[in-house]
This record gives structure tokens, C-alpha cells and sequence, in this order.
């Protein structure tokens, strides 16, 4: 069963059936799998003086291949994804997200499906439980964008925050857009093609923003937040998509968030687009624009969707480019 079935057979919590707009969220109740299907992991690394702990929310299973990429020549999609000894049925996308401990903070990027988790997604609280902390430790949660698959862990259920002591933040563009937005907004998206889809993702967006209201801020762009944290906009998967550059010392990493799904379709082809973005034309712009800027800075960078564990770097190849996965021993 693929991703739209799953959610159109889904149901929210507070009995609302949500569907996710093309296939990139989750959108039924949680199943509980045995324990040998437990999928949370973790691993930390250092960056400088912080410490920084990758979580696994698990990973989408995307059977929708020929709508993955809706700009793409499918033959060759498929065919890129043979030679890098894929199947070509479905593409599987990484949950990976971000904690970073600094000396008087513990800050979440983004909290994964929680609400609209399937049996493949949601495994991001026994993550955290297994890198040895739980939801009242955090103290801010950094939200690249609104997508149910990054702000699905905000709320349970009963729409009770689940992380009590955090402060939240997204970008004041992204925040209004989902408060305000309307089918005519997804003109140049594939997702005009599902007015009933986006019919129906629209309101549990909208009550998770008014639940998180009261402790929710706004990014300053100009600003540095508490010593290692700043922000900018590459707006078109969403208008108010915001990447953060963790800085410690000489050390820096970029979290990219969803500017790019797919390391062997999207980073040779980023004018393919993706079915999730709001503007494919204005992704596109943005998507090659943050690949020129990591091959020239050479920067590493932790990306959502990649493969586990969603780091890297970024190197010019032809007219395109690649992605180098870190290495790692353990």
C-alpha cells in the first residue's frame, strides 16, 4: 500500500482523516511493530565545543517513483536509480533529524511525523530516550518548515505539546503562508493536481501552528541565536524554508532540512523539482543555489531525507552536482 493510500485509508487525531500532499507525509495511526522492527537509533558527533546527537524518526517508502520528480524523463529517473544499484519501484527517503547540546541549551530541528506517523515513521521520542534525554529537556525546537514530516512530533495526539518547557521557532513567512493559505497558492506545484489532498492538509497544519502559538517566535535572519545558531531562507519546497548553520569555533555545518530529497536523483538534476514543493520554479532556484554555495565552501552539511545518517558534502560534477557521504568507522 503506497503513501496515498495509506493516508486516505489515515486518521488524525481528534477524528480528522488527513492527507499529506504528494506523497511526502504520513498520514494513519501509528502501528506498533515488534520490537525487533524497533527502527530508533542515534549517533553523535562533535562540532567544535557542542555536541550534536543525529535521530532517526525512521524513513518514508515512496512507490509514487514516476511523480517523485514531477519535471523529470522517468526512463531516466529510473534508470539513475539502476545504476546506483537501486530499484527503480520506490524510492526511500531518511527521517533524519537534530539535536545539539551547547553548554546552557538543548536544541530539536524539526520533530518528525509524530501525529501522522505510519509503521515506518514516529520512532523519534525513542531515539531521544536512547541518546539519554526526554521531551522536558528540550529547550527550543527549530522548525525548518511546515510540513507534517517536521512538525507532526510538536503536538500528541490530544494535542498536548510534547516537548512542555521548549520555546519554538519558524520563519514569520512560513508561519503566515500555512495560516493563510488556499488551493490557488499551489499554481506552479504538483500538488495542484490534489485539491482534495490539499483540502485536507491544510487544517491539522493550521491547528498545530495555533497550538504552539504562545511559545512560538519568529527567526531573526540578522540575528545570531544563542551563540551558534543563524538562519536564511531558500524559499520554493515551502515559501518560509529556512536552513540553519550551526557554527562552534572554525567548525560549521549547514542544516539543508528539504531542500534536497533524493542524493542520486536531485543533486545531478535539481531543476526536476520534487512533488512536494510549492513552487518548482522557485525550488529549482533555490536548490541550485545551496549546491553551488556548499561545492565552492566545500562546508559540510546534514540534510533530512538522505541517506542515514544525512551527512555530507557537496561537490561540483560536470554541469551538476553530487553528494560525497561522510564517512564514518563506528
Amino acid at each position: 500500500m503506497n503513501r496515498r493510500e495509506l493516508i486516505k485509508s489515515g486518521v488524525m487525531a481528534g477524528a480528522l482523516s488527513i492527507i499529506p500532499f504528494s506523497n511526502v507525509f504520513a498520514g494513519r495511526q501509528t502501528v506498533l511493530l515488534p520490537s525487533e522492527d524497533d527502527l530508533s537509533a542515534f549517533k553523535k558527533i562533535r562540532l567544535g565545543e557542542l555536541e550534536l546527537f543525529i535521530l532517526t524518526d525512521g524513513y518514508i517508502h515512496e512507490k509514487n517513483v514516476n511523480t517523485f520528480a514531477p519535471r523529470a524523463d522517468v526512463p531516466q529517473l529510473k534508470k539513475i536509480l539502476r545504476d546506483h544499484f537501486r530499484p527503480d519501484s520506490f524510492i526511500d527517503m531518511a527521517m533524519n533529524l537534530m539535536l545539539v547540546r551547547t553548554k546552557n541549551r538543548l536544541v530539536l530541528m524539526d520533530t518528525g511525523m509524530g501525529i501522522f506517523a505510519d509503521e515506518r515513521t514516529g520512532f523519534i521520542l525513542k531515539s531521544l530516550q536512547k541518546a539519554g534525554f526526554s521531551p522536558a529537556d528540550i529547550t527550543d525546537v527549530f522548525i525548518s518548515h511546515a510540513h507534517p514530516d517536521h512538525i507532526g512530533g510538536v503536538v500528541d495526539k490530544q494535542y498536548n505539546l510534547v516537548f512542555p518547557n521548549a520555546d519554538f521557532y519558524i520563519s514569520k513567512v512560513e508561519h503566515d503562508f500555512w495560516m493563510q493559505a488556499y488551493l490557488k497558492d499551489f499554481k506552479n506545484s504538483f500538488l495542484k493536481t490534489q485539491p482534495e489532498l490539499l483540502h485536507q492538509l491544510l487544517p491539522p497544519i493550521q491547528k498545530i501552528l495555533k497550538t504552539i502559538r504562545p511559545k512560538l517566535k519568529f527567526y531573526d535572519f540578522k540575528k545570531t541565536l544563542h551563540d551558534h545558531f543563524s538562519f536564511q531562507m531558500f524559499p520554493g519546497h515551502t515559501p518560509g524554508l529556512t536552513i540553519i548553520t550551526i557554527s562552534s569555533g572554525n567548525e560549521k555545518l549547514i542544516y539543508m532540512a528539504d531542500l534536497i530529497h533524493s542524493d542520486v536523483i536531485l543533486f545531478p538534476h535539481p531543476e526536476w523539482g520534487f512533488s512536494g514543493d510549492t513552487d518548482l520554479d522557485i525550488a529549482a532556484d533555490s536548490r541550485l543555489k545551496i549546491l553551488k554555495e556548499l561545492a565552492d565552501t566545500r562546508d559540510r552539511a546534514f540534510a533530512c531525507h538522505l541517506p542515514w545518517p544525512g551527512l555530507g558534502f557537496t561537490r561540483k560534477k560536470g554541469t551538476a552536482y553530487e553528494w560525497i557521504p561522510e564517512s564514518f568507522m563506528n
